[in-house]
């Protein structure tokens, strides 16, 4: 079956289109995997409300969607909006326009919905890069736009406890990161609210017994490939790449203290994430600070993570074809 998800994020929207099963026996073979950043949670974090302007961008990504899943001759289609449409007033402005373009209903999803999905497309490319050797049980987090979703789980897809954070770059940005770069005083309140939210995080994950970290989403993404040094995105090195935490806590440092025009000069990084990227470090910076305390306090300490480039999108897939949902293409 040829299926398309569409992962529709505070921060970006993205598009996969693959077939299912994969040629070579795996769950997917891709087709087309891309990405935009188009911002719809622009501001929604203050006023509740998605902004014109964010949605006539976001709108513009869907339409240039759904002319390649029709190019590509997509079956089944599932569409997510996660935490920017969870908290906006006037989301169904924006689902009745996804309707109208692409002829299927958007699943605005929970954060338990969110991470779920997020775990399942993740351990669907266990058997690529080093994800192969991930322990378990095993902790994916999904660190987005708007939120942060911890998911404590087992390599069969078992899901022993999850919860959505609701923090991510974007947010934290707009919340307490206003100075280019940002003053020692504003890290510190946005170090305090993500602490904040690991604390309730916490009485429903028990992130004392991972024995695995797994990393997804494009913070952690450009993260790591400033961590590997790495010319341009490339993603066949960044996916399966394992980074200690010393190491993530050094590239972290770098994009906190930095300005946005030196996050902008390299060369992966995607245009509309320089902004945010150094939010997403102090978020991935005290998710990584917890784990190593809470694993060492169980008496095994818990040293590094593995990133994958498969998260939310390929759970989306994998979901077009267990339910199918045949897109209905405007004339």
């Amino acid at each position: 079956m040829r299926v398309a998800g569409i992962d529709c994020g505070t921060n970006t929207i993205r598009l996969l289109i693959a077939q299912i099963p994969g040629a070579d026996g795996t769950a997917l073979t891709d087709y087309v995997r891309t990405m935009a950043v188009v911002r719809l949670g622009q501001g929604v974090d203050r006023t509740g409300k998605f902004a014109e302007a964010a949605l006539e961008r976001t709108l513009e990504k869907v339409r240039e969607y759904g002319v390649l899943c029709r190019k590509y001759g997509v079956e089944s289609l599932r569409f997510a909006a996660t935490s920017a449409t969870r908290d906006a007033e006037n989301r169904q402005v924006f689902i009745d326009a996804v309707v109208q373009e692409l002829g299927v209903e958007p699943q605005v999803l929970s954060g338990e919905q969110e991470a779920s999905t997020s775990f399942s497309g993740a351990i669907s490319a266990m058997n690529a890069g080093g994800l192969r050797a991930a322990a378990s049980p095993m902790i994916a987090v999904d660190l987005g736009g708007g939120s942060t979703e911890l998911v404590l789980g087992k390599a069969d897809g078992t899901i022993l406890g999850s919860y959505s954070m609701d923090v991510g770059s974007v947010r934290l940005r707009e919340r307490r990161l206003h100075s280019n770069p940002p003053t020692e005083e504003e890290i510190a309140a946005a170090r305090n609210d993500v602490r904040d939210y690991l604390d309730i995080a916490e009485r429903h994950v028990d992130l004392g017994a991972a024995r695995a970290l797994i990393g997804l989403a494009g913070t952690v993404t450009t993260l790591t490939a400033k961590a590997l040094e790495l010319p341009d995105y490339q993603p066949e090195r960044i996916h399966g790449a394992e980074l200690s935490f010393a190491q993530i806590e050094s590239v972290c440092e770098w994009f906190v203290h930095s300005t946005v025009a030196e996050h902008a000069e390299l060369g992966f990084m995607a245009a509309g994430r320089a902004d945010v990227i150094g939010a997403g470090a102090v978020v991935w910076q005290e998710v990584i600070r917890r784990i190593a305390q809470r694993t060492r306090e169980a008496g095994y300490e818990l040293s590094s993570a593995v990133t994958s480039e498969h998260d939310i999108l390929d759970g989306l897939a994998l979901w077009a074809a267990r339910d199918p949902q045949a897109p209905q293409w405007k004339c």
